[in-house]
């Protein structure tokens, strides 16, 4: 049985006869503003305040090698698994809020699909084809797709915020930035952990995890999660189904063998399932034939489809292996299969009436290999790696336009599409710092991208309702499209950086880097949508394949930072500017389509487009207080002036004007501020903590043109933890409170106000009030 304080502190000692009493990894000082795990320190013989410092932080992942946050020539964040454990974070989502320029939202009509743009750079549309400009990583292994992805937090380790192209250090090309999760490894000495927690709408969450030694090499671990609250809202129309409720199992597992002092291996695997009800908008418009009014209760729906049965299961398993050849070379492997499903009934009217009712299913799977060197010398530093993903994408949905067919006379009417998209892309990627002095050093890197893409796009006309895939009898009466294309994209991206440091507590660097995006095949688009470009009155194979494709996109970036530590190590701050010239963006869109010429849209057809070219200048601060014994402060903020200098729309016109960037505040902003001292509860010694929290998004936009319905000007949430911890770091227990002024704000939404007859405009909110209580015991 572990014995030390589980939960804070660890020894170090420093110079000029301090012991520093260092919290695992610090919240507010690399980047993450909670400092429940900032560190405090004590002078041997006395309490004065002007002792107390902010220990250095080690990071091993943002540059793939052991260093300093301070030298670290990146904008980064990190938040450590304990942090977020004691302000009650439940998913990824809660970093969003002290991340500057950084939005994490769950997608719309979905429970557990992750949208993610950093610095203006990302992707919210999940279907087959489209890809993120945000890299997810899990122990170093990239999610190919956004399902499943808003990943609980469990088992954590930490979670790093990497800002701008990360290309030359990671796996898959990271055109927007890298949001990386670590899991803790196994420890030497057998240890568990039990966790309740019950809150607002029946909230009730358990988590049991344990790890045992099994020889001096040889260790086991693994945890067991369920996530259960009742809706935020009700379904008005289907009896026993909820809104916004949580149903999720999860589970992982994890061995580690030592099998000689240079040789690691870690076998790890995971499950998800999640059974919550599927997950229906909030109309913002009247129905147009129906006229049905706008509900009161955000939260609440009165759609009308249930099928399929929503359900989303992922599962996963990766192999690391660690070679330590000699001081100076160490060889890693990451080997990774992933595989997740889900199936959702997505109700784009939010009607009983099925004039827009889509079901649909994604089938997702992957398979990655990378092989790593890294070498460690007094001067020259870095990595040389390989790169492999072999990747499936599938999906198919009906469109389901009820009352629009019967008016048409096609009843039942059912635009169906399906898309079959495999990945095959392979990379060689090195980064390498030298330096010269102790305080200059230059950083150079480089990769080459072989991105194949292989798709086909089938869309089929139904009268009937649904189709087989769904349960359905429905009748094919057209094949209106089916497109089977392919294509490699290559690239090659640079990255350098220098480094000076003009004192032992400065850190000033100034870096360019590219980014890269392969491009693919639009999987909505309908060949007959294609334009007659030679106006030869012919649409050829040549035009349909230009139609239906879409070129990569870049992104080049130029940055500069400087990292500081003030007032005896205290206060620290780190500040970058930087700009971004991103070309060709890819915009994905779908429109209604008259293909009778009644004047009415009867189908629809995906159009995506590379816009043309933008530039997204901005800045990121960060910095941490640590005041005394008792107060620590935390600040965050981001500016981005995102603007397109062209964009090209469908019909070749230049709209630029017309346009903003889609989830992308210009300011974000959080502040906390924590303050602790020690109680007993009930004779038991321990310390108690207030934490809160302000975080501040600007006005945003869901889409490229703006929506006065749609998009959310700016609102703030402020959260507070109370927490309480004995000393021995068994037992902790806390009550967090979120959203505590309930406010109602949009994450995600619906445009479809001229596809179907009701007027298809569609929003889905934020968490509103909740209060949590927790305990937790660990031995």
């Amino acid at each position: 049985m572990n014995t030390g304080n589980h939960f804070r502190q660890k020894q170090v000692t420093e110079g000029h006869g301090r012991v520093a009493w260092v919290l695992v990894a610090a919240g507010m000082f690399t980047g993450g503003i909670w400092p429940a795990e900032s560190v405090r320190a004590q002078n041997n013989n006395s309490g004065n305040s002007s002792n107390q410092a902010i220990e250095e932080i080690v990071v091993t992942t943002a540059r793939r090698r052991e260093e300093s946050l301070q030298e670290v020539p990146l904008s980064i964040s990190v938040f450590s698994g304990d942090d977020l454990e004691r302000i009650g974070a439940v998913d990824i989502i809660e970093i969003a809020k002290s991340s500057p320029n950084v939005t994490l939202e769950v997608s719309r009509g979905t429970n557990t699909t992750l949208t993610a743009f950093i610095r203006g750079v990302g992707q919210q549309d999940p279907v087959a084809g489209f890809e993120s400009g945000v890299g997810l990583y899990v122990d170093d292994v990239y999610l190919n797709r956004p399902h499943a992805a808003v990943l609980d937090l469990y088992d954590v380790d930490q979670i790093e915020v990497l800002r701008g192209p990360q290309g030359t250090l990671y796996g898959r090309n990271t055109i927007g930035g890298a949001i990386k999760y670590v899991t803790r490894r196994l420890s030497d000495e057998t240890e568990g952990k039990v966790r309740f927690s019950v809150g607002s709408y029946n909230q009730l969450d358990g988590l049991v995890t344990a790890s045992t030694p099994i020889s001096d090499t040889f260790r086991v671990g693994g945890t067991i999660v369920r996530y259960t609250r009742d809706g935020y809202g009700d379904n008005l129309n289907l009896a026993g189904v909820e809104n916004y409720n949580k149903d999720i199992f999860g589970t992982r597992l994890s061995a580690e063998w030592e099998a000689t002092d240079n040789l690691f291996f870690r076998l790890s695997g995971d499950y998800t399932e999640d059974d919550s009800d599927p997950k229906a908008g909030h109309r913002l418009m009247v129905g147009g034939v129906s006229g049905a009014p706008i509900l009161s209760d955000v939260f609440d729906t009165r759609a009308g489809l249930n099928v399929p049965t929503q359900s989303v299961e992922s599962k996963g398993a990766s192999l690391l292996t660690e070679w330590t050849i000699n001081e100076s070379i160490t060889l890693k492997n990451i080997l990774s299969a992933r595989k997740d499903e889900t199936w959702s009934p997505i109700d784009f009217d939010s009607l009983p009436v099925d004039d827009l009712d889509v079901p649909v299913v994604y089938e997702n799977e992957q398979f990655s290999e990378e092989l790593q060197l890294l070498y460690s010398s007094d001067r020259l530093n870095g990595i040389l790696g390989f790169y492999y993903l072999d990747a499936n994408a599938f999906n198919e949905f009906d469109v389901i336009l009820g009352p629009l067919g019967t008016i048409i006379g096609l009843p039942g009417l059912n635009a169906n599409t399906l898309g079959d998209v495999d990945t095959k892309t392979w990379s060689v990627f090195a980064d390498f710092s030298y330096d010269f002095s102790e305080t200059i050093s230059f950083s150079v890197g480089g990769r080459y991208t072989s991105d194949e893409r292989t798709a086909r796009v089938l869309r089929r006309t139904f009268i009937g309702g649904l189709s087989p895939t769904f349960g359905g009898s429905a009748t094919a009466i057209a094949t209106t499209s089916d497109f089977n294309g392919s294509e490699e994209f290559t690239d090659f991206s640079p990255r350098i950086s220098l480094s000076w440091k003009p004192g032992d507590n400065q850190h000033l660097y100034i870096s360019y880097s590219e980014g890269f995006k392969g491009g693919g095949f639009d999987p909505r688009a309908q060949t007959s949508g294609a334009p007659d470009l030679d106006g030869n009155g012919n649409v050829s194979d040549a035009e349909i394949f230009e139609f239906m494709r879409f070129k990569p996109e870049t992104v080049t970036s130029y940055e500069v930072g400087l990292k500081s530590i003030w007032l005896d190590s205290r206060l620290t701050t780190s500040l970058a500017i930087f700009f971004a010239d991103y070309e060709d963006v890819q915009i994905p869109g779908s429109i209604g389509v008259d293909t009778d010429g009644d004047g009415i849209n009867d189908t629809f057809t995906g159009v995506t487009t590379n816009a043309g070219q933008a530039d997204i200048p901005g800045f990121e601060f960060e910095g941490m207080f640590l005041a005394n014994d008792n107060w620590t402060f935390g600040l965050t903020v981001g500016y981005l002036d995102a603007e397109y200098k062209e964009f090209i729309d469908s019909s070749g016109t230049d709209v630029s004007n017309q346009t903003v960037f889609q989830n992308t505040p210009e300011w974000t902003a959080a502040g906390t501020v924590t303050f602790e001292v020690p109680m007993s509860l009930f004779g038991a010694p321990g310390s108690i903590a207030a934490i809160t929290s302000l975080s501040y998004r600007d006005d945003a936009s869901q889409f490229e043109f703006p929506n006065a319905l749609l998009d959310q000007k700016s609102f703030s949430l402020w959260d507070l933890s109370v927490v309480w911890e004995h000393d021995d770091g068994h037992l902790r227990a806390g009550i967090h409170g979120k959203n505590l002024t309930d406010e109602e704000y949009k994450v995600a939404g619906y445009d479809f106000p001229a596809l179907g007859l009701e007027g298809n405009v569609t929003a889905f909110y934020g968490n509103p009030l909740t209060v949590t209580g927790t305990i937790e015991y660990r031995f």
